[in-house]
C-alpha cells in the first residue's frame, strides 16, 4: 500500500482533479449540445471531435503517468494556472447555455461580442494552449510541456479552420436584431469557444 502511495504526488492529484473538472464540463456540454440540436441546430466537424477529445485525455494522462510523483512543485506557476481557470469560466459564462465542446450551428442567432470575445476571436483556445504548457511547467516537465503544446496547437489549428468556415457567414450579423448585415446569411455556430450568442435573444 505504501508503495502505491509513493506513486501519488501533486502531479497525480492535479491530473485527477482536472479529469473530474473536465468530466463535469463534458456533461454540461453534452446537455447544451442535445438542446441545441433539438432546436434545429446542426453539427460541423463531427468526425474530428474524437481527435480533440483524445488529445485532451492524453494531456491529462501524461500529467498522471509521465510526471514523477516527487517532481518539484513551483507554486507560483500553479497559481498562474488557477488564474487561467478563472478566464476559462469567464468564457463559459459569456456563452452560457450555448457553450459546447462541439461545433454546433444554430440558425438566426447572432454572435456574442461581449466579454473575452471583444478582444479575441478564439479566447478559449488561447487559454487551452497556455494551460497545456503551464501546468507541466509547474512540475518542471519542460519536454512534456513543449510536446503537448505543439500537439494541441496542431489539433486546435485545424478545429479553428472548421469553426471559422462555419462562422464566416455570420460575423456580420446584427447582434441586436439577429438579422444579417451587408448580405450575410443568418445563422449561428455554437461551440466551446465560438458559440458566442446573444442569450437574451433566445429568451
Amino acid at each position: 500500500m505504501g508503495e502505491w502511495l509513493g506513486l501519488i504526488g501533486v502531479p497525480q492529484l492535479a491530473a485527477v482533479l482536472i479529469l473530474l473538472q473536465r468530466g463535469l464540463e463534458e456533461i454540461y456540454s453534452a446537455a447544451n449540445t442535445k438542446r441545441l440540436l433539438e432546436q434545429g441546430a446542426s453539427e460541423s466537424g463531427q468526425s474530428y471531435y474524437p481527435v480533440v477529445a483524445v488529445t485532451h485525455l492524453g494531456w491529462i494522462a501524461g500529467l498522471f503517468f509521465i510526471i514523477p510523483a516527487d517532481a518539484p512543485v513551483y507554486w507560483p506557476v500553479i497559481i498562474a494556472y488557477l488564474a487561467l481557470q478563472v478566464l476559462r469560466y469567464w468564457v463559459i459564462a459569456n456563452l452560457g447555455s450555448y457553450w459546447t465542446h462541439r461545433i454546433i450551428t444554430l440558425p438566426d442567432v447572432p454572435l456574442v461580442r461581449r466579454g473575452p470575445y471583444r478582444y479575441l476571436r478564439h479566447p478559449n483556445y488561447a487559454i487551452t494552449l497556455t494551460e497545456t504548457a503551464l501546468l507541466p511547467l509547474a512540475f518542471g516537465a519542460w519536454a512534456f510541456a513543449a510536446i503537448m503544446a505543439a500537439i494541441w496547437w496542431a489539433v486546435l489549428r485545424y478545429k479553428i479552420i472548421l469553426e471559422d468556415a462555419a462562422l464566416d457567414e455570420r460575423r456580420d450579423m446584427n447582434p441586436n436584431t439577429g438579422t444579417p448585415s451587408d448580405g450575410a446569411k443568418s445563422g449561428r455556430v455554437g461551440t466551446e469557444h465560438q458559440n458566442r450568442v446573444q442569450a437574451a435573444k433566445s429568451k
